[in-house]
This record gives C-alpha cells, structure tokens and sequence, in this order.
C-alpha cells in the first residue's frame, strides 16, 4: 500500500496553473489582509503558477487593488454583495448565504472554476457551508479539520485531526480519520510511514470509553496490514514529546488540545518578553541569542501554520485564523496551493479503498 501511494504521488504532482478561490471579505481585517497575503505569495512564488478569484464588493475590491499592481494582474474579481460575520450562527445563515462572498467562493470549487477555497470566516459555517456543497471523498463518511502543529526538536511537526468539525465519532469516523492524517502526514508533512496514535487519558488498552477500546482493538488485531505505524493509545503530553507524527480525536477534545497549544505558544512569547524588559544584562542576553529565538517564533507563531483544511472533501476548503495579517494569509494561499499540486484527494480516496475491509470489520462489529 505504500508504495502504490507513492508511485501516485509521484505521477500526480503537476505543473499546470491553479486557481484558488479566496472569500476577501472574511476575517478581523477583511480585504487588507486578503490583498497583502496574495501580494505576498505572488512575490514570493511568482506570477505564473497560480491564478485567484476573488469574491466580495467588487467597486471596494477594484479599488483597493490601484494600490497592488501585482495582484491586479492575477485576479478576477466575483461581485458577492454579502458578508457572514464571524459571530452569526451556523442555522440563522446557511439557508441564506446564496449571495455570501463565503458561499460562493465555495460554490466555485463546487462547479470546477477553481480548486480550493480560502477565507478567514466563521469556522462552523465555512465546515457546514463547504460539506454541504462539496461532498465528501469516496470511502470517507465526514471531513475532519486538521493542520501540523509544533512537536518536538528542530521543525517537527505533528498532525492533529479532528480540530473541531465532529463533537461525536463513533469508531468509523475516527477510523476515517487515520485514514486522511496517515495520508496528509506522508504527502504534506513528508513523514513515511507515520506513526499514529489515538489520544486517550492513558495509554493502558483498558482506558477510555467503549468507542475508543473497540477502534483500538481492531487497529492493533490488523497492525500489520495499516497502512501506518499504530502505537495505540496516546496522551496529550505526548503531542508536544514528539513521539507521535499523527493523533487522533474527536473534534470536540481536538479543538481544546488546539487552542491549549496556541494559548501555550501566546504564553512563552509573553514570557520572554517581559523578563528581558526586567533588565540591561537581560537585553544584552538576548542580543547573543537572537538566532535561537527567531527559531522559537517560528516554531510557536500561529501564522506559520496559519491554514489548516477540511481534508475529506472533494475539493479544498482551507481556513485561515479569522485574525490573519497578510502573513498569515500568504501562508495559507501556499498552504492551498500545495495541497492542489500533491493531488491530495486522489492519495485519499486510494488508501481508502485498501482498508475498506477492516474499516468493515469495525462497523460489523459495533453493530
């Protein structure tokens, strides 16, 4: 099974121009941010390999985009007259969200003018809006939201899934969710063979509720044929410890490991500065460590993850913090644009159709 996905992978990557869609009124700083990301990106990857349609008021659009020439040469602007805030409710919007910039930067992928979709919105409904028109992959029953989180020494990284989208999995789901984490650690993450665990409150077979020791024990009773290297069960510590490149979970405890490792990161930023605020000695200090701290914020700033996607879905739906700077929204335009160039969906649907008759076995016996 490995090899048979490497040897797609390798087939499927391509040079031809992709077109992302991009909501550009989402998000605390709107166009701003959209704009500067996308001149951002075309600086730093060039002109001639991918292509943006953008959605959102077109006269304020047209306008701001005098100021960036660059932009302006690879953009099609998309009058979408609406805006969803970030504070609307999921059911008060999707039944009217037709005219949204959101929804039809959505809807674009949907009917093949573009590949992926990025925007800085309300997460529940950019998920909800997103499943609903794009489906899933075949042999997958929900999308998860996933991206790789700092673990370990240097630039490791770790794969977390589901970071929100599902609040209840039965086994299947979680099941599904090795699936698409083993795949998007192996081609995104680079990591052969991902070692993958399911996080738990111990790591003894005995812990957890039922749902979690049946998936266990049919994972373990089928170790050698996965595709992946099954550890069993996880803990969180062991997230950050490195010992683990794919974790997991459920969306509702995938959301709460999330924001603990943003507020973590937030935590030792603000730590460092104050104490070097305390005193000169402090500040000649870190003027010799300057190099070990510009790897420590990259390692912990948000905005070097910024994207993280509804993987499962046929076609990308990537969301970006709803604080994003253009940074960070460069960062996830490339996040985007890797995730069209690997051919990611295609890897997904293939190795699900391998463990189709293990992920049968699971659902008979839970029945």
């Amino acid at each position: 099974m490995q090899c048979g996905l490497s040897a797609v992978f390798n087939i499927a990557m391509s040079e031809e121009k992709k077109i992302i869609a991009v909501d550009a009124m989402s998000g605390d700083k709107g166009p701003s941010a959209v704009l500067g990301g996308i001149n951002q990106f075309l600086y730093q990857n060039g002109e001639d390999k991918v292509t943006f349609r953008l959605f959102g008021d077109e006269k304020r659009l047209r306008r701001m985009l005098t100021k960036y020439p660059r932009v302006g040469r690879n953009v099609e602007v998309v009058h979408a007259p609406g805006i969803i805030k970030g504070t609307d409710k999921i059911m008060d919007i999707v039944r009217h969200a037709q005219d949204t910039s959101m929804y039809m930067a959505i809807k674009d992928v949907r009917e093949g003018n573009a590949t992926a979709v990025v925007s800085a919105g309300n997460t529940g409904v950019l998920m909800s809006l997103s499943k609903l028109a794009l489906k899933t992959v075949d042999g997958i029953a929900r999308p998860a939201i996933t991206t790789m989180l700092p673990s370990g020494a240097g630039d490791s990284r770790v794969v977390v899934l589901d970071l929100g989208a599902n609040v209840q999995c039965d086994e299947t789901i979680l099941f599904d969710f090795a699936v698409l984490g083993s795949v998007y650690a192996e081609v995104m993450g680079k990591m052969p063979k991902p070692k993958l665990g399911v996080l738990n409150i111990g790591s003894e077979e005995t812990k957890g509720n039922e749902t979690l020791v049946h998936l266990n024990h049919v994972l373990t009773e089928h170790k050698d044929e996965l595709p992946y290297e099954y550890l069993g069960f996880v803990e969180a510590n062991d997230i950050s410890a490195g010992k683990v490149q794919v974790v997991v979970t459920d969306g509702f405890t995938g959301n709460i490991v999330l924001k603990t490792v943003e507020g973590t990161a937030k935590l030792i930023k603000r730590v460092i500065v104050e104490n070097f605020k305390k005193s000169i000695l402090a500040i000649m200090g870190a003027f010799f460590l300057v190099h070990v701290f510009k790897r420590l914020k990259h390692k912990i700033d948000p905005r070097s993850y910024a994207g993280a996607v509804f993987l499962g879905l046929k076609g990308f739906a990537v969301k970006t913090h709803g604080n994003s700077d253009a940074l960070a929204f460069a960062n996830s335009l490339k996040y985007a644009s890797d995730l069209i160039h690997a051919n990611l969906n295609g890897l997904i649907a293939e190795r699900a159709k391998s463990v189709e008759p293990i992920r049968s076995q699971l659902q008979q016996e839970k029945q």
